[in-house]
């Protein structure tokens, strides 16, 4: 047998670094729109903020207290640091060198300060009076003015001031906050700056950052402006509360929402032209070592370039804009009810609109004959079509029983304010087991048919958001099964009275069994390859760190079993590792599309099998969540998502990414015009030849 277990994984932080920097490669991509390369540029930025935010402070933390060992040390914090300064640096150099070149050739600039004519100036000098100034307060630092808290992520200035302050004292530092309300970019007019005819058609901007530049000493009458520089903090955002000591949950998460803005700093980034005096005061301020120190070279957050992609708005620049189809297993008009006695019905989202869910909730809402209806949210959105339809079922006299998990991250909030809003209109809403998040997707319709109640389900690998089923790929599956729908009202009963779940049929559920019976399947195949049968694995997920399942996969592919995992985001688990996991090939696939079905194959000779998920295979999906797994009986569906969700992505020849033996990635094919094929650009031209756009 090669060689032994348990073996070295990849480092999970690094994994999902290397992540953003393939996301960072679609943006340097000569085949991708302008205005969409720096749409991805501004999700990498978006990506590395949460990635500080919510795996950066364990690093910190133990860098800072001296910690030599363990998962998290000095070491780590240095290679982490490392890694991210790299990533920025190469984020910068894309913006300088390859987008803002690239805009100027389609006349549209970022005018800085030092490039404005004369007329211009006096333009920005009046907006910055008429629209910025009234909402400053900058503050002076003195034993009565101590350093003001810094939000999160917040835009800010600080100034190192000349002479006495106005009441002959020496304090030399100021800070300016500048409010989020206020535009990050600014449409400056052409015609009026008296520009040569050539410059009529340009498209001019102002970033907010040089309109305060430019104007500080407008701030500090009397004084001196000297050294300044902006300035960004990033905070820990990862909510943390002892759920076995509370009484009420939404109470105490709401109140921790208040402080989310203040926590543990532990990214410092400021221009490049930064003085030392001014970002070491800084990094004493907010208790942070020097490698928590990012010197950026433009605005401090890229995120808030995306307002440029709106403003401009040139369908030239931009991707064709994708209509999805209506579900084609669905005639528009007919009853969800009739057409699911006739079979189930899968719905591949972005290709397939989304509002078939929404359709088939509405039809839920306004028929009599339904009587219950069942749901759990995850995300949602702010903005919510199919909350409200909840809402309205409730105002029908349905019963209507919510569970809403409080703890999505970073949609706390909004989860918040709709389980008080259900609430107040009488729906049952829970809050699933202590411990737990309730990340499995899943709905339920109870419906008088005669003497009978009849049961239809909804269960996804996504989440219930409109406007994520817009970018996001994954599988809505509908059902009238009897026994299906019969385990999802068990799981329902057990999550609101988290009594003893039943024995299920067809559902799979974490923590109770998903992760065992997963890994028994895994170890069945291996044990079938040593009597010589031919197996099979093919695995779509979104990450792989579950040390147990990647055990059981390499254990597997020893054994002689063909496995090839789908892996868009971390993952731990090298592939083609002689002697180890010859057997395993990882790839990644990164598109105009975000990769988010979870669909796992098992195949031993002909008999095959397959799962749909909403979990991931990483250890708080199996061991700290509500999880569903899901067979396909439909042989016409399973073929299908087999072909469209795991052939289709090994046979990607544009947007795919394979894993090395050394845990690095290389891409695998040729950009579009060289014939290079990409799965998803495939889908969306079949879907659009063979239905019905969506209304």
């Amino acid at each position: 047998m090669p060689a032994a277990l348990p073996v070295q994984f990849l480092d999970r932080d690094h994994s999902i670094l290397a992540f953003n920097e393939r996301v960072l490669d679609w943006a340097l991509r000569a085949d991708v729109p302008l205005l969409e390369r720096l749409r991805y540029l501004c999700i990498v930025s978006s990506n590395l903020d949460e990635f500080f935010e919510v795996r950066a402070a364990p690093h910190l933390t133990a860098a800072q207290a001296g910690d030599k060992k363990g998962v998290y040390s000095v070491r780590s914090f240095a290679a982490i640091s490392a890694a991210a300064h790299d990533m920025v640096a190469r984020q910068y150099a894309l913006y300088n060198d390859g987008l803002l070149p690239a805009f100027e050739n389609e006349g549209i600039r970022i005018v800085s300060h030092g490039e404005r004519s004369a007329a211009q100036r006096r333009w920005v000098k009046g907006y910055f009076r008429r629209e910025v100034q009234p909402l400053l307060v900058p503050v002076g630092l003195d034993p009565s003015h101590p350093f003001p808290q810094v939000a999160n992520k917040s835009l800010n200035f600080i100034v190192r001031l000349g002479g006495p302050d106005a009441f002959g004292r020496e304090n030399d530092i100021a800070i300016v906050k500048v409010p989020r309300v206020l535009p990050r970019f600014i449409r400056m007019p052409v015609l009026s700056m008296g520009q040569a005819s050539k410059a009529v058609n340009q498209r001019l901007f102002v970033s907010l950052s040089s309109v305060i530049r430019a104007h500080l000493d407008e701030l500090f009458p009397g004084r001196q402006v000297g050294q300044f520089s902006q300035f960004r903090v990033t905070r820990h955002s990862d909510l943390a509360v002892d759920e076995d000591d509370l009484q009420n949950l939404r109470k105490a998460l709401r109140k921790g929402l208040e402080h989310r803005h203040y926590g543990q700093a532990v990214r410092l980034e400021v221009s490049a032209g930064c003085s030392e005096h001014l970002s070491s005061f800084l990094l004493k301020q907010f208790d942070l070592p020097a490698l928590a120190l990012y010197r950026v070279h433009g605005p401090v957050n890229l995120v808030r370039l995306t307002q440029l992609v709106d403003l401009v708005n040139d369908p030239k620049l931009l991707f064709r804009a994708h209509q999805p189809c209506y579900p084609v297993q669905l005639t528009p008009g007919q009853s969800f009810f009739q057409r699911l006695k006739q079979g189930d019905v899968s719905i591949h989202q972005p290709y397939e609109s989304f509002d078939g869910v929404l359709e088939f909730l509405r039809e839920a809402v306004n028929d009599t004959a339904v009587l219950a209806i069942k749901q759990t949210i995850y995300r949602t959105g702010a903005d919510s079509a199919l909350m409200l339809l909840l809402r309205e079922a409730v105002r029908r006299g349905k019963e209507v029983t919510v569970v809403v998990e409080l703890k999505a991250r970073f949609d706390e909030e909004a989860n918040i304010n709709w389980a008080e809003m259900l609430e107040s209109v009488g729906a049952q809403v829970v809050y699933g087991v202590v411990g737990l998040k309730t990340h499995a997707k899943m709905l339920l319709v109870t419906r008088r048919e005669g003497r009978r109640l009849v049961r239809y389900g909804h269960l996804s690998t996504g989440n219930y958001n409109p406007r994520t089923a817009r970018l996001y790929t994954d599988i809505s599956y509908l059902t009238a099964s009897p026994t299906m729908t019969q385990d999802m009202d068990n799981v329902f009963v057990h999550l609101a009275s988290q009594s003893r779940l039943p024995r299920l049929h067809h559902l799979l559920l974490a923590p109770l069994q998903l992760h065992g019976r997963l890994i028994d399947r895994i170890d069945a195949l291996g044990q079938a390859a040593l009597k010589g049968k031919d197996t099979r694995i093919v695995a779509k997920m979104n990450a792989l760190t579950d040390e147990n399942l990647m055990l059981a996969l390499i254990r597997a592919g020893q054994r002689g079993v063909r496995i090839d995992l789908i892996v868009r985001g971390a993952c731990m688990l090298a592939a083609q590792v002689p002697g180890l996991t010859d057997n395993i090939r990882v790839r990644s696939i990164i598109g105009r599309f975000l990769e988010h079905t979870r669909v796992f194959y098992f195949r031993c000779g002909d008999d095959e099998e397959l799962l749909l998920s909403s979990a991931d295979w990483m250890n708080r999906n199996m061991l700290r969540r509500i999880e569903l797994a899901w067979p396909v009986a439909d042989p016409v569906i399973r073929q299908r998502i087999i072909d469209e969700c795991l052939v289709a992505a090994l046979h990607d020849g544009v947007d795919a990414w394979d894993l090395q033996s050394d845990g690095s990635y290389r891409r695998v094919g040729a950009v579009v015009s060289a014939g290079g094929h990409s799965a998803q650009t495939a889908l969306m031209q079949r879907y659009a030849a063979q239905a019905p756009i969506a209304s």
